[in-house]
């Protein structure tokens, strides 16, 4: 990220759906530069004079329109619970270049990708699967993603027709860890990396000749998800040092 000013331009909304009360989509006409599948940018509204900014991965591949976003009102603070009040026709201001590294030309070559996300974190993931890249970069593509509550897991719609258009070679491992949902894991994603439950459901095997992990959401699984690899010999990955994990915490 660099120290220059931010430029912004205008977006209106096109549309805004609800998950549940706190967890919604938004899509945007947004004039943004070209970017990069797992690139975020900011959204900003300027409220008592003050602008309120923050960034948000975008879930929209690149190309797309509008551009789309997910966002959850309680964990994400202010700025989200503002978004969610937007209506169709209302504007607001979006960074006009994205940013960062979590995206697929930062990873090294590999057999198997996972993806590990919780909640919000997932939209990164679905702009790169969506993307389509991945297909042809790995020949095993696991999405695993975590939510409190089933009704929190968003985009079954997009992530069945990845798994009848890739069925042999995409894998969908779901968490629900405050009830219990058939043909979910019940817990955390650390902890099945340590006790080898989600090796079993997912019916790969983690390799350091083969696996490759990008990681996003929830700081606290970003962290402890990270220990419990490098504790089984996988390494960060760095531009000068390439290793095994990519990953982006939110919030």
């Amino acid at each position: 990220m660099t120290n220059a000013p931010k430029e912004w331009v205008t977006a209106t909304v096109v549309s805004k759906a609800h998950r549940t009360t706190n967890l919604f989509s938004l899509r945007l006409e947004a004039p943004i530069a070209p970017f990069k599948a797992g690139q975020y940018t900011a959204l900003s509204l300027e409220i008592d004079g003050k602008r309120i900014e923050q960034p948000y991965s975008i879930l929209s591949a690149p190309g797309d329109s509008p551009l789309e976003f997910f966002l959850y009102t309680t964990i994400e603070g202010e700025l989200s619970s503002l978004l969610g009040e937007l209506q169709p026709g209302d504007h607001v201001s979006v960074q006009k270049h994205a940013e960062g590294g979590f995206t697929l030309d930062e990873v090294p070559a590999a057999t198997d990708l996972w993806m590990l996300a919780t909640g919000t974190g997932v939209a990164p993931f679905l702009s790169i699967l969506k993307q389509g890249d991945v297909w042809s970069q790995f020949e095993r593509v696991a999405l695993v993603y975590a939510v409190r509550q089933w009704d929190d897991l968003g985009y079954e719609a997009l992530i069945k027709q990845m798994l009848a258009e890739h069925p042999n070679q995409f894998h969908f491992v779901p968490f629900v860890s405050r009830e219990k949902v058939d043909n979910t894991v019940h817990g955390h994603i650390p902890a099945s990396i340590s006790n080898g439950t989600l090796e079993r459901m997912a019916e790969i095997e983690f390799s350091h000749e083969h696996s490759q992990f990008m990681l996003c959401g929830n700081p606290g699984m970003v962290q402890d998800a990270v220990a419990v690899l490098e504790e089984k010999g996988f390494r960060i990955n760095f531009t000068d040092a390439p290793g095994h994990i990519t990953h982006e915490s939110y919030w």
